[in-house]
């Protein structure tokens, strides 16, 4: 038996998870462990002796040793070129980023603590992220459901997304504390921001183009913030397909493009320069401050291979994925189907049907995008969801339950009477058999696995959901809400909907710890780290006085926002960009190159000078 073999065999995170509950809070041990080892990485990588740092004060001190800045003029630039693009974008480039700067070989000397490794982590992770990606894309979208190889690739992807949104959140942890805008850096700052934004999307997408359990449980929740602010009429995250396009081509090039911004900002700007032991006081100083922070660093520099760090974070985050997908592989409940549903819990989908056919449900109430009902329309001060209008018109007796009948009814001439009996009935009547029914089937009682519902004023309407169970036991339910499409069909919203009505799905996502009073848009099942970094939305869904409003996802959204933009704009914000100031965490960080300012160079480290 090989090593993977028995190291799988002794560690199985799809057994039950274990959760605590803290003041208003319920969360998951797996949830606890991942944040506890994040923020024990963050504060061990600040005093973890850096390679190379006690000798600091060996290198240069003077401006050249950033080497030369700018190439000369290229052959041809003369009158002739004057004008041209091509020639202004070439000098453009050169002025930026010189080859000194874009590939450089020494860097300042306080680069000298682990803090700093966490961005070419982050790059390196993502980058296994992508190269993972297109592994999964050899065999198709559902091969490592029923594939070793595929399950193991899709694996190699969970852990390199896990390891990249972590060391990602470090990597902001880091530049918050190092008050990383100074010196002319906002857009740096802010274009990481918006590229950490990207990936939290990007993530979330992949998480909905699993097709397990658990990507059901998060698009059925998920659409409900996104309906109420109306962009759930275009963004739909039942569609399987949307989201996968979404995931695998145009969230990925956003991202891509965003990263690449970010890291030449960094090239051009180069890293901040250490905040002063002691908070700078009076104007003129602060002037002076701001002045020094903005310009090149002056001061003793280290040799710096940017390929050679570049390539071996690369290999210690692949080795360490390729451990923990081989150890711990990757959650892969199976998704729920209606034919589960009607054989686990069938007096559950019969109601569930019946309430269908009587417009009663959930989904038949809900409103926009899918109907003009009201039950699920949230509003603060004006409707975003209201505004959108229907996108993808449902009407739940029809789709859920007389649609599916009427192919049936082709070759049961009894389903067909009863089928035509009510469809030609007045609406007035058909209310009174639902009405009729819905009580009746409360005492429903299963003998020999038929269903018998005691008999009441209801028509056909008992012949018609006992069809329509059939059906559903059958697998041909399940086949009918998707065939309702073109050939290809990816679209899932029907299926889920028609889901989400009953208590059976609700059951199963609550045994799982999914939802959302369990804080579950975080969790996963099992006892998989899940989505810890999505921990400032499902806050205010466990806030008193949020959770028990009927606009609590509208006001989830609106507050993530004005968070997401108090964060973008830190730099501008006073007291805000002061805390970094008033909180010396920075200390940590560079805590040896305070050291060694406060005591100077050692007497080797002066005669290795130059």
């Amino acid at each position: 038996m090989s090593l993977i073999a028995l190291l799988v065999g002794g560690i199985d995170l799809n057994t039950p998870g274990h959760y605590v509950n803290w003041s208003i809070f319920t969360i998951s041990l797996a949830n606890i462990l991942m944040i506890a080892l994040m923020i024990a990485i963050f504060v061990i990588a600040m005093y973890i002796p850096f390679p190379g740092s006690k000798h600091a004060w060996k290198y240069r001190t003077t401006s050249e040793s950033l080497g030369p800045q700018a190439a000369g003029p290229q052959s041809g630039e003369n009158g002739e070129s004057e004008g041209m693009w091509t020639a202004k974008i070439r000098q453009t480039g050169i002025r930026l980023l010189p080859p000194a700067k874009l590939l450089p070989d020494r860097q300042p000397a306080y680069v000298a603590s682990w803090i700093y490794i966490f961005g070419v982590a982050s790059l390196a992770a993502l980058g296994i992220a992508i190269v993972s990606g297109f592994l999964i894309a050899l065999g198709g979208t559902d091969w490592w459901h029923t594939n070793s190889v595929g399950h193991f690739f899709n694996s190699l992807h969970l852990w390199s997304v896990e390891l990249f949104m972590a060391f990602i959140v470090i990597h902001l942890w880091g530049k918050f504390w190092m008050a990383a805008w100074r010196g002319r850096r906002a857009m740096t700052w802010m274009t990481g921001v918006i590229a950490f934004g990207a990936s939290i999307v990007e993530c979330f997408s992949g998480y909905l183009s699993q097709q397990n359990f658990d990507a059901q449980w998060i698009s059925t929740n998920g659409k409900d913030a996104l309906n109420a602010t109306g962009v759930g009429a275009f963004f739909n995250l039942m569609n399987f397909g949307q989201m996968l396009l979404w995931h695998v081509v145009l969230l990925p090039i956003v991202l891509i493009l965003l990263v690449g911004i970010h890291v030449l900002m960094v090239r051009v700007r180069g890293v901040v320069h250490p905040l002063p032991q002691q908070r700078v006081r009076g104007r003129l100083a602060r002037r002076e401050l701001a002045q020094s922070d903005a310009g090149d660093w002056k001061g003793p520099t280290r040799k710096y291979d940017i390929v050679k760090e570049a390539s071996l974070a690369s290999l210690v985050v692949a080795v360490l994925v390729v451990i923990l997908a081989g150890v711990l592989s990757s959650p892969n409940d199976p998704p729920a189907t209606i034919t589960t549903w009607a054989k686990t819990a069938p007096a559950d989908f019969m109601a569930t049907a019946a309430s269908e056919l009587a417009g009663t449900s959930e989904t038949a109430k809900y409103g926009p995008p899918y109907n003009n009902g009201s039950n699920n329309v949230q509003s603060l001060l004006f409707s975003p969801q209201t505004l959108a209008g229907i996108q993808e018109p449902i009407d739940t007796a029809n789709a859920f339950v007389l649609s599916p009948l009427s192919k049936l009814a082709a070759t049961n001439a009894s389903l067909a009477f009863a089928l035509g009996t009510y469809v030609h009935s007045s609406h007035a009547t058909q209310q009174a058999w639902d009405s009729a029914y819905l009580k009746a089937v409360e005492k429903v009682r299963f003998i020999a696995g038929q269903p018998s519902v005691p008999s009441a004023n209801d028509g056909p309407v008992p012949e018609l959901i006992s069809a329509e169970f059939s059906l559903a036991r059958s697998g041909a339910l399940d086949a009918d809400l998707l065939a309702q499409q073109p050939f290809y069909g990816t679209n899932f919203t029907k299926p889920l909907l028609f889901l989400e009505d009953g208590q059976y799905f609700a059951s199963l996502a609550k045994a799982q710890h999914l939802t959302g009073t369990q804080w579950g848009v975080m969790n996963e099942t099992g006892s998989y780290p899940g989505q810890p970094w999505l921990w400032l939305y499902t806050l205010w869904y466990q806030m008193p006085g949020f959770r028990n409003s009927a606009n609590v996802d509208l006001i989830a959204v609106y507050m993530t926002g004005v968070a997401t933009i108090l964060l973008l704009g830190i730099p501008f914000i006073p007291g805000l960009r002061d805390i970094p100031h008033l909180i010396p965490v920075h200390k940590g960080i560079w805590r040896r190159w305070y050291k060694d300012s406060e005591n100077g160079p050692s007497e080797k480290d002066t005669e290795q000078v130059n």
